[in-house]
C-alpha cells in the first residue's frame, strides 16, 4: 500500500499546482473546469501508462482506481464545458480548436468512444498487467483521435 499512497500524494500535489496555474490564467469557469477534467484524466492515464510500460510495478488496486476515475470522468455531462467562443482563437490559455464547434457530433462521438474504452479498461484493470495493457491501448487511441482533430499541438 505504500506505493499507492505515493501515487495519491503525487497526484494531489500535481492537482494542487495545476489548480493554481488555472486560477492565475483567469479563464472562464467552463474552461477551468474542462482543463481540470483533462488534468485529472492525464494523471490517471499517467498512472496506468507507467505500469503498462513497466516503469512502475503493476498494482491492481492503483490500476483499478485510475481506470475507475477515467470511467467516472467519461460520464460527466460535457454540455457546460464547451461554450461558444472558448476556443484557442477566441481565448488565450486554451488549446481547443474551433473545429469542436464546427463538428459537434463528431466531437461528441469521440468523447463517447473514450467512455466505451474507459468502461472496458475499468472492467479489467485489476485483473493483471496483461489484461490492463490490452485494454489501456484503446483508451490512448481515443485520446489521440480527439487530440488530432480538436486540440492545438504544442
Amino acid at each position: 500500500m505504500p506505493r499507492f499512497s505515493k501515487i495519491i500524494a503525487t497526484g494531489i500535489a500535481a492537482l494542487t499546482f495545476s489548480g493554481a496555474v488555472a486560477v492565475a490564467q483567469d479563464l472562464p469557469a467552463p474552461v477551468e473546469a474542462r482543463q481540470g477534467q483533462f488534468r485529472i484524466m492525464a494523471l490517471n492515464v499517467g498512472v496506468l501508462g507507467q505500469m503498462a510500460r513497466g516503469n512502475t510495478e503493476y498494482d491492481a488496486d492503483a490500476a483499478s482506481a485510475a481506470a475507475s476515475n477515467l470511467l467516472t470522468i467519461s460520464m460527466l455531462d460535457q454540455s457546460f464545458h464547451w461554450p461558444e467562443g472558448t476556443d484557442n482563437f477566441g481565448l488565450d490559455g486554451t488549446r481547443a480548436l474551433p473545429a469542436i464547434w464546427e463538428n459537434p457530433e463528431d466531437f461528441a462521438a469521440k468523447w463517447g468512444d473514450f467512455g466505451t474504452a474507459a468502461e472496458a479498461l475499468a472492467a479489467v484493470a485489476g485483473d493483471g498487467l496483461e489484461a490492463m495493457q490490452a485494454a489501456f491501448g484503446p483508451v490512448g487511441g481515443t485520446c489521440g483521435a480527439c487530440h488530432d482533430d480538436y486540440r492545438e499541438a504544442q
